[in-house]
């Protein structure tokens, strides 16, 4: 058939009529819409794409999620899940098919939980239940960790592994509890009031791996965070992978994106504090060496200017004996000088006598010869007499002739001897 004819009956080709498909549902649909359904035949292909149908029980259109976009769902999807879908309409030419592209995914009824989950956070931030001046310090070196979590699977284990190789100086405690369905929540709470009330372990991780966010509601139940708030043991909230974050992420004292890194935070690493312990010993030995080095050569400098100056003094001293011993004068010869000496101190001091005498006995002459000129006795030399009372015992000088009476006795004293006599008449002289 020309084209001419063609296009006198206006036929299309399969491509020209898929390109107006594609074109009038851009047209019609330009940007993404939201569906609620239900997922059926749902296949995941090596590559990591989704494919499924979505369906309310009435219709039924295929669907499509691209790698790139699943990794961020936190849902396990499968056949009957009932979801809330963001998607565009899209009509592949090859195989002449309506697709959906779907862009976002999220379980249905995840809109209204996820606003009591904003209210709930609001609150206890209002409450000052996530201020930072709340939250307690980890203490450096614990001596028993607390595990809050399930006792099965994986993450238990991990974190035994890393607090065994990392701190194997800490027991570890683990209180058993379901980490997710309706009984979770309780059982979390129970589990860290016992931790609490045996008060065995300075620091606590409560926790789970990931999973959908319908597993993790547990972490996001009230009584659960006001309890975690409320712990007077330092505690590591760990829920869920790096990208999820829970409530009692906000309301724990510390939160780690991972169980395993919770394991890591809570206790210092035993290799590298004995490696750091080795390089410090190193370099303490290193610096005493160094000190020791330093003193040694003060020691030596000091010990040298102590010899030095030892030296000195003692050549010094050498020096001053020897000249002493040049001045000193043999035994002999002092002797000799010493006994000259003393003759002349001997002729010096029998000259003193002499003089000495000499000059007294002048004295004593000259002083005699004074006494004797006052001395009654020289008076009595030249014919005087000295006449006494003779009464008594005591004789006592006559100087008046009232001094005695007639027929008293009296004594005369002369220059060669005495007299007695008796007064028989006392003759006074006229005024």
């Amino acid at each position: 058939m020309s084209e001419q004819v063609k296009q006198a009956e206006n036929v299309l080709t399969v491509s020209a009529l898929s390109a107006r498909l594609t074109q009038a549902l851009t047209e019609f649909f330009p940007q993404t819409v939201t569906l609620d359904a239900e997922i059926s035949n749902f296949k995941t292909y090596p590559s990591g794409h989704w494919y499924f149908s979505l369906t309310d029980g009435d219709a039924s259109l295929s669907a499509v999620m691209f790698k790139g976009a699943n990794r961020l769902v936190r849902l396990v999807a499968r056949d009957g899940l009932k979801v809330r879908v963001r998607c565009e309409v899209n009509f592949y030419p090859p195989n002449g098919r309506l697709q959906l592209v779907v862009k976002r995914m999220a379980e249905e009824g995840v809109g209204d939980q996820k606003a009591k989950l904003e209210a709930l956070k609001a609150k206890l931030i209002a409450e000052g239940l996530t201020d930072s001046q709340r939250k307690q310090p980890l203490p450096p070196m614990p001596r028993c960790v607390g595990l809050i979590t399930s006792p099965k699977g994986a993450v238990v284990r991990d974190m035994l592994t890393i607090l065994n190789k990392r701190w194997p100086l800490a027991s570890v405690r683990v209180y058993s509890a379901a980490v997710q369905g309706e009984n979770a929540p309780q059982e979390l709470v129970s589990a860290l009031k016992r931790a609490t009330t045996e008060e065995l372990v300075q620091v606590l991780i409560i926790g789970r791996g990931g999973g959908a966010s319908e597993d993790l509601s547990a972490f996001n139940d009230e009584q659960l965070c006001r309890s975690v708030a409320a712990c007077p043991i330092p505690i590591i909230s760990a829920v869920g992978h790096e990208t999820d974050s829970g409530l009692t992420d906000l309301v724990a004292d510390l939160r780690a994106a991972t169980p395993s890194q919770a394991a890591e935070i809570a206790t210092p690493d035993l290799p590298e504090m004995i490696e750091r312990l080795t390089q410090l010993e190193a370099r303490i030995l290193s610096r005493a060496n160094t000190l020791i080095s330093l003193a040694q050569q003060r020691l030596e400098l000091s010990v040298h200017k102590l010899s030095m100056s030892v030296s000195q003094h003692t050549n010094h001293s050498r020096d001053h004996l020897r000249r002493l011993e040049r001045n000193l004068v043999p035994p002999s010869e002092y002797i000799k000088l010493k006994r000259h000496d003393v003759t002349h101190l001997q002729t010096r001091l029998s000259r003193a006598i002499d003089q000495g005498i000499k000059q007294t006995t002048s004295v004593l002459g000259h002083l005699t010869g004074q006494l004797d000129s006052l001395s009654p006795l020289a008076t009595l030399g030249r014919g005087y007499g000295i006449l006494l009372k003779g009464d008594t015992n005591r004789h006592r000088s006559i100087g008046s002739v009232d001094d005695v009476e007639e027929q008293s006795p009296v004594e005369i004293r002369l220059k060669d001897g005495r007299l007695n006599a008796t007064i028989d008449q006392i003759l006074k002289d006229p005024s």
